[in-house]
């Protein structure tokens, strides 16, 4: 249960520490699994914790937060929990207003048009005054997580958030926002410059909260070619991963493994490889081979399971899971799909998925 009556510090001794090892490159005797998307609305019981509350407000009670991360905990035998949030929880530290509009998704009342409009928002962020319902969040997690396996915090990464910023919602051409890029390129390098501060404050403080890894999501990252994810998205990811580390030294916190997932990037993943992260995630249009090939044996892979495998019989899910064990390896990896589970998705498969990677890697691992 998620009650609020626990010191915050004096975290449960961790029991499963199966993603940590992996995600640092130790080896494991089964490969961890996790799923984005875990707590979410494949899960009747999300729906029915969700139903009477807005998603944001439901975002800034600690308690619902906590509860929504052990929902998919309590069913399936899952090597990490990752904080129930969002990422646009940092444009709102910002000032910009984000509501929840249901069968559109989130929509910005006032998206970023004009370069001037960068004066509206807040340019120096007090994240613990912002965003410190996340913090509790965490701490409350952590603890009624009682050690059975480690916590995962989060942030969108720079560019992400700047095309929903500007987007004002979801987008399949992210056309306004990438014409600041071509047109406005000093200005679009002051919002990435803010927001990366921001994010940097914000990864921080979750590991003092209490998360025991962070996940930066990249999640826009095939709207960019080459050239503009080089000019506009790398120096913010590596700058992340370099600043959230030295604070974590400066401020004498654990220096937790950071994973960078930048979906559909494939044409990144040698700089990624590079960036300062220990885990790299994959979406599921690249073939593990290649990522591995690209991306060398020094760091951590996870994914890359086409969510949508989720929607065939038990048995094919556990053939497809042997394979991908089988072309990954089950050491220096964690499984996961290659983007977060679907609403419509049945529970039971995401437990055959969960299963298939502990088992298989399991007979991998001793034969």
């Amino acid at each position: 249960t998620c009650s609020l009556l626990r010191s915050p510090k004096g975290f449960p001794k961790l029991k499963n520490d199966t993603f940590l090892r992996a995600a640092r490159g130790e080896e494991t005797e089964h490969t961890p699994v996790w799923c984005m998307r875990q707590a979410g609305r494949y899960l009747p019981e999300f729906r029915e914790t969700r139903a009477s509350q807005d998603f944001f407000a439901t975002c800034r009670s600690p308690k619902l937060c906590c509860e929504l991360t052990l929902q998919p905990l309590r069913r399936f035998p899952l090597d990490a929990a990752i904080i129930f949030s969002d990422i646009l929880v940092v444009p709102q530290a910002l000032g910009m207003e984000v509501v929840m509009v249901p069968g559109k998704g989130p929509t910005f009342t006032e998206p970023l048009k004009e370069v001037e409009d960068l004066m509206k928002l807040r340019q120096k962020v007090d994240v613990t005054a912002e965003l410190g319902y996340v913090f509790q969040a965490i701490t409350l997690t952590r603890h009624s997580l009682e050690g059975k396996v480690p916590l995962i915090g989060f942030s969108g990464a720079p560019w992400t958030l700047m095309s929903y910023m500007i987007e004002g919602g979801g987008s399949t051409t992210m056309a306004k926002a990438k014409s600041w890029l071509y047109r406005h390129p000093e200005a679009s390098h002051r919002l990435l410059r803010l927001l990366a501060d921001v994010i940097i404050d914000y990864l921080v403080g979750q590991v003092a909260a209490g998360a025991q890894a962070l996940q930066l999501f990249e999640s826009h990252a095939g709207h960019l070619g080459p050239e503009l994810f080089q000019d506009f998205a790398l120096p913010y990811i590596r700058d992340i991963a370099q600043a959230v580390k030295s604070k974590l030294k400066e401020e004498a916190l654990p220096l937790v493994p950071m994973i960078i997932f930048a979906k559909d990037a494939h044409y990144a993943l040698r700089d990624l490889a590079h960036a300062g992260y220990e885990v790299i995630g994959l979406d599921w249009t690249i073939p593990p081979q290649e990522a591995r090939a690209q991306i060398g044996k020094d760091v951590t892979l996870q994914g890359n399971l086409d969510p949508c495998a989720l929607y065939a019989p038990k048995e094919k899910i556990g053939e497809l899971v042997k394979k991908m064990l089988e072309s990954f390896g089950t050491q220096r990896y964690i499984a996961n799909l290659g983007h977060g589970l679907y609403p419509d998705m049945n529970p039971e498969h995401v437990g055959a998925f969960v299963e298939a990677v502990h088992a298989h890697s399991r007979h991998i691992n001793k034969h």
